[in-house]
């Protein structure tokens, strides 16, 4: 009985030791919730940048529809996915910088000119692609205001 306790022990000390090992390598569940609607942001900007590239015709419908999904996207209440302690000094996995938290007033402000962006572009990109085009330049520069002022570059 003796032999198989002292094993059993370590193996379940091993164990434990490993899933808190694992635990501190997974990102924070608010990181990756605000990554995962960055990343449906650019699913949506892809679909129009497309099309405002020639890539892929021009088509009314798709474009209304990726447009109305960013005014949606847009106008999410994303505050619990800005938890202080998730900046990039202070976790691992994220861009976002501090000056978030001590700037959350001009975040905000950047956020209802992003959403004024997307109603412009849902707006516009169901009519043509000229007037498609010019929409997602007022939302781009939104969009890169706020990444240029809080958001590390890339590595």
């Amino acid at each position: 009985m003796r032999l198989f306790v002292k094993p059993a022990v370590l193996g379940l000390a091993a164990a434990l030791l490993a899933g808190t090992t694992l635990a501190q390598d997974m990102p924070n569940p608010a990181i990756k919730a605000r990554q995962s609607v960055m990343a449906l942001r650019g699913f949506e900007l892809g679909i129009l940048g497309a099309m405002a590239k020639g890539d892929v015709p021009y088509d009314a419908e798709v474009a209304a529809k990726a447009a109305g999904n960013l005014v949606l996207l847009s106008q999410l209440d994303l505050s619990a996915m800005w938890p202080e302690g998730t900046d990039n000094s202070a976790a691992s996995g994220t861009r976002a910088l501090p000056d978030i938290w001590s700037n959350f007033d001009d975040v905000a402000a950047k956020a209802g000119i992003l959403n004024e962006a997307a109603l412009e572009l849902q707006a516009a990109a169901g009519t043509d692609l000229e007037s498609m085009k010019a929409a997602m330049g007022n939302l781009g520069a939104a969009c890169t205001a706020c990444h240029k002022a809080y958001r590390a570059p890339a590595s």
